[in-house]
């Protein structure tokens, strides 16, 4: 049976689906399979970027599932060496090629770069220019704080339509969600299911939470579907990255069930306000800068 997202509306009026595949740390050689199991599988919204090195093989995905370009959400970001008003214009070419793509339903700048926020709102105002042209169909932002979202919106035109942050029932960014309720900004969450928590020194997984694993006993569902569920009941859109086909599978099987209140407030008392991926201030050309190939 194959099972598809709800559509969440953008502010400018284009639809998304809440729940997709993301393919951070997917290795290239597994990605199509697994974009392409995923689309069977009944997702429609899938999620790569510039720096993750496999947009070439999400496009590949896409075109071995056989399903019609306009039925799948595409969405990519520009890696901050391309940051710069025609940088970042050629940064769409370099990712539409790959892609395999005339167009792309979401672009997003994946860090603020507070470091050279100049270049920022210069990425930015070619984000704009796409936008207006119809090579996009929505812009947006990742990993952007309070204070880059303030600056962005007082120096910019275009409300970004996403920004695509850390959110997990360990880390919620509330006060970040907030202003973006009030800005009409869609939160979407990375690491949705807190693999973050997993693969970083140190880190307990979310996936052995006890109070997770109760509250999925309880609806007879995983403790990773009780927190894409939670993401879904919030308004949230979510991409749990996964290349194996069970696990895809299940994490697209959240559409029967409703957590309680009582589910979600016990999942939102979990909240430790630590920050389990980089501290966005940290990402600096210097640091993380490394060149994107071309299509």
């Amino acid at each position: 049976m194959t099972r598809h997202s709800p559509l969440l509306l953008l502010n400018n009026g284009v639809q998304i689906p809440a729940l997709g595949l993301g393919v951070f740390q997917s290795p290239p050689d597994e990605t199509a399979g697994a974009v392409a199991s995923a689309i069977a599988q009944g997702y429609r919204l899938i999620d790569t970027a510039a720096a993750y090195m496999n947009e070439r093989e999400v496009g590949d995905g896409l075109r071995r599932s056989g399903a019609a370009r306009e039925e799948v959400f595409l969405e990519t970001k520009v890696w901050i060496t391309d940051y710069g008003y025609d940088a970042t214009l050629h940064a769409f070419d370099k990712s539409a090629g790959k892609l395999g793509v005339d167009r792309i339903d979401l672009l997003l700048l994946h860090q603020p770069l507070p470091s050279r926020f100049d270049l920022t709102l210069d990425a930015y105002r070619a984000l704009e220019k796409l936008l207006a042209d119809g090579r996009v169909r929505a812009i947006g932002v990742s990993n952007f704080m309070p204070e880059h979202l303030e600056r962005l919106l007082a120096e910019t035109s275009v409300v970004p339509a996403v920004n695509q942050i850390e959110v997990h029932p360990y880390f919620q960014q509330r006060t970040l969600q907030r202003l973006h309720a009030e800005r009409g900004i869609l939160t979407q969450a990375w690491s949705p299911i807190g693999g973050i928590t997993s693969y970083r020194a140190g880190g307990t997984s979310a996936l052995d939470d006890p109070i997770l694993r109760e509250i999925g006993l309880q609806h007879g569902k995983s403790a990773a579907q009780v927190m894409l569920r939670w993401h879904l009941q919030e308004g949230r859109s979510a991409i749990p990255k996964s290349t194996r086909p069970a696990r895809i599978a299940e994490n697209v099987d959240v559409f029967d069930f409703e957590l309680s209140a009582d589910d979600v407030a016990a999942i939102d008392a979990l909240d430790s306000s630590v920050r389990r991926g980089p501290e966005p201030d940290s990402i600096t050309l210097e640091a993380y800068g490394r060149a994107i190939p071309e299509a």
